[in-house]
């Protein structure tokens, strides 16, 4: 099925890398205009030298007024993608409160800020728009040395909920994904362990995690 996303623009968070890059990438091969988002510059310069079109923002998403000022000068946006996102993965007796804040900074708060600024434009302009959400099964699936970025997720899953209930009426559509383990730089990170990774894996009927490497066509 060919799908064309032309005279479209988007805005991808956390596109630097993992889910988020490849999600840039393949609008920008679907002819959308994309206006990647990331807090690492390096990972900016390499994602536009795969692909020219690329429009790069680097800013820390934690950062409220600097999120404000790298935003502000985007021009009107059609898709929003909220990729980005963090883990720190500790028991749950040994969580701190900077951890807790930090996940909660990036995985929830930073949503609805990105999504309040380009919602509004999306309002004005009155012609709809639609905004995805990544999220994850550890919304609706309790994961050990995880309590936190579970509950980041579930949050995440009912803001969700609440932005399509108050912008659907503008017709802007807003769902969440939630994807199970993908072995991205963060999913390496909780689940390298054959030993662990083998209880999560059992569940899943092919047998693997998501994220083996494809070819990609060109941009």
């Amino acid at each position: 099925m060919e799908i064309s996303f032309a005279g479209k623009r988007a805005l991808v968070t956390g596109a630097g890398k993992g889910i988020g890059r490849a999600t840039a990438l393949a609008l920008a091969r679907c002819g959308a205009k994309v206006v990647a988002v990331t807090r690492t510059q390096a990972d900016l310069n390499s994602l536009v030298q795969e692909c020219a079109s690329i429009t790069p923002v680097c800013v820390d998403l934690a950062d409220w007024e600097a999120t404000e000022a790298a935003l502000q000068d985007v021009g009107p946006i059609d898709l929003l993608v909220n990729n980005a996102g963090c883990a720190i993965l500790k028991p749950f007796l040994e969580v701190t409160p900077d951890q807790f804040d930090q996940l909660f900074n990036v995985n929830v708060k930073a949503v609805l800020h990105v999504s309040q600024i380009l919602a509004r434009g999306m309002k004005a302009r009155g012609s709809g728009g639609s905004i995805v959400n990544v999220s994850s099964q550890a919304s609706q699936c309790a994961v050990r040395d995880h309590a936190v970025y579970c509950a980041t997720k579930g949050a995440l899953d009912m803001l969700t909920k609440v932005m399509a209930l108050e912008l659907g009426p503008y017709k802007i559509r807003v769902n969440s994904v939630n994807p199970t383990v993908v072995m991205t730089d963060m999913g390496r990170l909780g689940w390298s362990d054959p030993k662990k990774a083998q209880t999560m894996m059992s569940r899943i009927p092919l047998g693997q995690f998501a994220g083996h490497r494809v070819q990609r066509p060109a941009c």
